[in-house]
């Protein structure tokens, strides 16, 4: 990575990052006097979510940075034009990148050790991002105008195959999504949706105070509705641990549109950032490896190729608690790899073996068809603050 395009990058990031400092809230702190008692005043600092995740996405950014680094001495494979003679022409996957060539005898244990543990360490970034990406969006306030579009309840949100299995007195979450056509991510973002919805529609019902003179009124009891919403989660969270690489839902869509948290949307729109930029550190890494696993064995010509968006075969997987774990679930108009220069030939200390203790092969789940657990971010729950970003617009799905 060139030194003027990693200074453009940080002196940018940190423009980006400079309105949070003004995002503060207030906290009682002890003040001594000058005749030696105290007293309680109120002071300012950072917001809690700010003061905890902006760091945490320095450190996850740079990590990315480091990795690019690592790879400026390597000498074992370089790259070579789409339309150079010795091009791989059987991988079409990938036409508009550059070629990984690696020795005739493929890598040196050296050099196949260092890369895949450069993998390894793009992949802690990649869980990492995605959980604080997820927090934070689960912590935006949901917009009028998605409650608007619902409809009056959550049967006909889910239709009746779904409501039924909900409502059922035998509630068995896996049954029910291998009974579900999830052939491609068009028809898992859908299920996602309506889910959602009927979360959003059973949740409002039970906060209404006088619902026999709302529209949203029912004959369902509150207790009921409570059991049917847990449900609901729950298939939801399945969903979203055997399909991590899917779009973003309409709700996240719509929350990142109409949301007025500054803070909150400097933490979504970096840690998207940094989301989308390792899985594309992590793509690049794969080819290396799928070249030198070439070179082992010719005759293995096809490949698992790292996909955005994932369709496993599901697996089942223990029934998760949705009120005591956190949900897992975004590029940019301009891609990062454009603004990096990806298209170059270019490509940890205990703190990070600390933070990042649950690392297990996130490249290897996606493509077993795995759940996914992502390190819980904790960050504590606040009110919406007023600050409004300009120029806002929806975003473009996940990936």
């Amino acid at each position: 990575m060139p030194p003027e395009r990693k200074a453009r990058w940080r002196k940018e990031i940190d423009w980006l990052l400079s309105v949070t400092d003004y995002v503060v809230e207030m906290v009682p702190v002890q003040q001594k006097n000058k005749d030696g008692s105290t007293m309680e005043v109120m002071t300012t600092r950072q917001r809690t979510d700010l003061h905890m995740n902006i760091p945490a996405l320095r450190k996850l950014d740079a990590m990315l940075i480091d990795t690019l680094d690592n790879f400026k001495d390597q000498n074992e494979f370089y790259y070579v034009s789409k339309d150079a003679e010795n091009a791989d022409r059987n991988n079409d996957t990938k036409w508009w990148l550059p070629t990984p060539k690696v020795p005739v005898e493929g890598l040196s244990d050296a050099a196949r050790r260092f890369v895949q543990y450069q993998k390894d360490c793009v992949n802690q970034v990649l869980k990492a991002a995605m959980a604080i990406n997820a927090q934070t969006l689960s912590e935006m306030e949901i917009p009028e105008s998605y409650i608007e579009s619902l409809p009056k309840n959550g049967r006909s949100s889910l239709g009746d195959l779904i409501y039924r299995s909900i409502t059922d007195d035998f509630f068995d979450p896996d049954q029910l999504l291998s009974a579900m056509d999830m052939s491609n991510e068009h028809k898992i973002v859908d299920l996602k949706d309506r889910i959602e919805a009927s979360i959003v529609i059973w949740r409002r019902k039970m906060n209404q105070k006088d619902s026999s003179k709302s529209a949203w009124g029912s004959a369902v009891s509150v207790e009921k509705r409570e059991i049917f919403e847990d449900r609901a989660e729950t298939i939801l969270l399945l969903l979203k641990r055997r399909f991590p690489g899917t779009s973003q839902s309409a709700l996240d869509i719509s929350k990142i549109q109409f949301n007025r948290d500054v803070g909150q949307a400097v933490l979504e729109s970096y840690s998207r950032i940094l989301e989308s930029l390792a899985f594309t550190v992590l793509s690049r890494i794969e080819d290396v490896l799928h070249a030198d696993l070439q070179t082992q064995n010719p005759s293995q010509s096809g490949r698992k190729s790292l996909s955005r968006n994932p369709i496993p075969k599901p697996e089942k997987s223990p029934t998760p608690t949705p009120k005591k774990e956190v949900d897992k679930s975004g590029s940019e108009a301009m891609t990062l790899s454009d603004f990096m220069g990806w298209n170059n030939n270019q490509g940890d200390s205990d703190a990070k073996k600390e933070a990042f203790a649950d690392s297990d092969d996130f490249y290897k789940d996606i493509d077993n068809g795995k759940p996914q657990k992502l390190p819980n971010v904790v960050t504590d729950k606040k009110v919406s603050y007023l600050e409004t970003l300009g120029g806002m617009r929806s975003p473009t799905s996940r990936h």
